[in-house]
């Protein structure tokens, strides 16, 4: 959990937070500046969830334990349950269009919106040629289908991948935030595209010449920054934000 130093005017907004790392790395302490950055720029609280691992525990162990997060933060005193949105990065991303798709479903929690920076939605990117394999930074071919393995499993893609779900329609609004030399470009721009079409609010932002995790490795960029602010003004318009004064 992570606190402001500066509580933002519209107390009690919260954001869940799910890292990255393909579905079989990673932990909620690996993002705790990114985490903390966001908490003092909002003036919210941001909670990272640290969920198990494929492929120990593939689908869908790690989405289960992110709406378990959901439901925890959304009855925590200190959080406003109408004011929260999630968030995550390339399999956090996932996970996170996952989890809104759940939301949806089960009708018990709701998001005011998801932020999806440049995330794995779709398994098929890794059955199909590549031929921009030598512009991959961070994030190629190998790295998807060894993922997308470990964390399907056995299981059936058309429930468990976003990308493959027919019905988009009542999700909460997307942010989706993508490099345009990343492998997950195009299935980032699709699933926007398709949210559109469900007349779900998406904001889909591309970046010209970035790679996979580019704001990550370069965070105090000019371009990173534009990332990250534009982020920020999506979850400002949703959770009824002002920029917290120092």
């Amino acid at each position: 959990m992570h606190r402001p130093a500066v509580a933002a005017e519209a107390s009690g907004a919260a954001l869940l937070w799910i890292h990255g790392g393909g579905y079989v790395l990673g932990n909620a302490a690996m993002d705790d500046r990114l985490a903390r950055r966001m908490s003092h720029e909002l003036g919210i609280i941001v909670a990272a969830v640290d969920y198990r691992l494929a492929p120990e525990h593939p689908y869908p162990a790690a989405l289960t334990d992110c709406y378990e997060a959901l439901v925890w933060l959304a009855a925590h005193p200190e959080v406003d349950s109408r004011r929260m949105a999630i968030a995550g990065a390339s399999a956090g991303g996932g996970l996170a269009a996952a989890l809104a798709l759940m939301a949806r479903d089960r009708g018990e929690v709701d998001i005011a919106a998801q932020i999806l920076l440049y995330p794995m939605l779709d398994d098929r990117t890794s059955q199909r040629p590549d031929p921009d394999a030598t512009l991959r930074r961070l994030w190629n071919n190998t790295s998807n289908t060894l993922s997308w393995t470990a964390y399907l499993g056995g299981a059936d893609p058309h429930v468990a991948v976003p990308a493959r779900r027919g019905d988009l329609g009542g999700v909460a609004p997307a942010w989706i935030g993508v490099g345009a030399l990343d492998l997950l470009s195009d299935e980032a721009c699709s699933y926007a595209r398709r949210l559109c079409d469900a007349s779900v609010d998406c904001r889909l932002t591309v970046v010209p010449g970035a790679f996979h995790g580019f704001d990550a490795v370069a965070p105090h960029t000019g371009v990173a920054t534009r990332f990250f602010d534009s982020q920020c003004a999506m979850l400002r318009d949703y959770l009824g934000l002002r920029r917290p004064q120092s």
